[in-house]
């Protein structure tokens, strides 16, 4: 039978034959060493010392070593500084900051975000962001004294943020990872406008901003116990498209195919593949009704982002005096936490921005024909730094991409007996070591 088959392999053609064996891996024992540096140990430590400062809204004091936001940004901007001294320097420590007034900050205040950026060797123009927002509140939006612990909500995003970055600080990546702990939230998104207009500033290539915020609670009000899924929301249709734009998706699709969609789903697949026991909840709208985070302020500039949050929330616990009603605990406290859930969680922030950043770029001009015809062919750019490209397609009711195939080195690539009025396609940019890139959905309002 060997013999066979060495026969079999022998004679193939030599282009077939190069195809067949450049065929890169699919499995990467990198992603799982990642997945299994996180630790619920230090994520717990995190949180615990982040709440340890009381309240960090961002109308508290900033003058004191132990309270207020002040004290917690400059713990956060110390933790990203020894971070960076254990990795040789690799972390550069920012703390881009805007004297604000506006609705929720009625007097001039400034509002600070603390920024550690991991420059990438290869493709440094390239931005992978993590966010999540440090500030803390109660009952009353503008109490800036009382005790507001902000466990979760988000010290949870915070302290995914500081452990991944740990972890992540002992690779070497091709694309640039910022991970940022913007302040302002709870008054309105102003740390996300500081970080996403500080990137447009700078003209970051922001790939993807991955906001965590309430990663934590797996104990809802609905009183369901769930720590095996995590909601993704994503934004179906960038506001920045033209009309023009927009007449091109009714007719062709792709309501459910922007860059945030395909950054979301790409975070189900790494889930499936790398994170036992958890599943992405793919939330097809921004955020949730009526409500909002600070990924908002990167889909506002174009920029391609997804909010990661808990699977069922507890409004016992989060914008919440401390105090017990009925013998029932109100308040953001460290016993909501569950750090064995929020560990899967950070896992898979770790994953998603460590496999991007290994990746090449995603393919530019995505083009597709084959109207009347039973064919369909999918076209496309290089992409510096990709030894060769995936093709995919799915029926157009299927959440997840269902079908691929690997066509080597090339620009175009021909599905025969593939209907295009029956599928929707997309193609995505590999690594020779394998990494690949977000899929990429053809015309203007599926590019990145």
């Amino acid at each position: 039978m060997k013999r066979c088959l060495c026969l079999f392999f022998a004679l193939l053609p030599a282009t077939v034959w190069a195809q067949f064996a450049a065929v890169p891996p699919q499995e990467h024992p990198l992603l799982r060493e990642i997945a299994s540096a996180i630790h619920a140990d230090e994520l717990r430590a995190i949180d615990t010392r982040l709440v340890g400062f009381g309240t960090r809204h961002t109308l508290s004091i900033t003058t004191s070593p132990t309270r207020g936001i002040g004290a917690a940004r400059r713990w956060v901007k110390a933790q990203f500084q020894e971070i960076s001294r254990g990795c040789g320097g690799c972390l550069e420590v920012i703390t881009p900051s805007q004297v604000v007034t506006g609705p929720g900050i009625p007097k001039p205040t400034e509002v600070m975000d603390v920024v550690a950026i991991q420059k990438g060797a290869t493709d440094p123009s390239r931005y992978i962001v993590m966010t999540a927002h440090l500030d803390s509140r109660v009952a009353n939006i503008m109490d800036s004294t009382s005790n507001a612990p902000g466990a979760d909500d988000d010290g949870s995003g915070v302290t995914a943020i500081l452990e991944t970055a740990r972890v992540l600080s002992k690779y070497k990546f091709n694309a640039t990872i910022v991970y940022s702990a913007d302040s302002g939230e709870e008054q309105g998104l102003y740390g996300g406008k500081i970080i996403a207009r500080y990137a447009k500033a700078h003209g970051w290539n922001v790939e993807a901003d991955i906001n965590n915020d309430m990663i934590g609670n797996s104990q809802g009000s609905d009183g369901v116990v769930d720590n095996i899924r995590v909601r993704v929301f994503s934004e179906g249709i960038s506001p920045n498209v033209t009309p023009a734009e927009i007449k091109y998706l009714y007719y062709h699709g792709g309501e459910v195919d922007s860059p945030a969609r395909q950054v979301a789903r790409y975070m189900a697949v790494l889930c499936q593949q790398y994170v036992p026991n958890l599943k992405v909840m793919l939330m097809y709208r921004d955020d949730r009704f009526g409500r909002g985070g600070d990924q908002m302020e990167f889909d506002a500039l174009g920029y391609p982002a997804v909010r990661v949050t808990e699977a069922h929330e507890n409004f016992t616990r989060q914008h919440n005096d401390v105090k017990m009603i009925d013998g029932v605990q109100h308040g953001d406290l460290l016993a909501g936490v569950d750090f064995t859930y929020a560990r899967k969680i950070t896992a898979l922030d770790a994953i998603t921005l460590a496999s991007l950043a290994w990746a090449p770029a995603p393919p530019s001009g995505v083009g597709i024909a084959g109207a009347v015809t039973p064919d369909t062919t999918v076209s496309w750019k290089p992409v510096a730094g990709a030894t060769g490209y995936r093709v995919y397609w799915r029926d157009t009711t299927a959440p997840l991409w269902t079908h691929s195939e690997y066509v080597g080195d090339v620009t175009r690539h021909e599905l025969r007996d593939t209907s295009i009025d029956n599928y929707f396609f997309g193609v995505a940019s590999v690594s020779k070591d394998g990494f690949e890139s977000p899929v990429v959905f053809p015309g203007p309002t599926g590019a990145f």
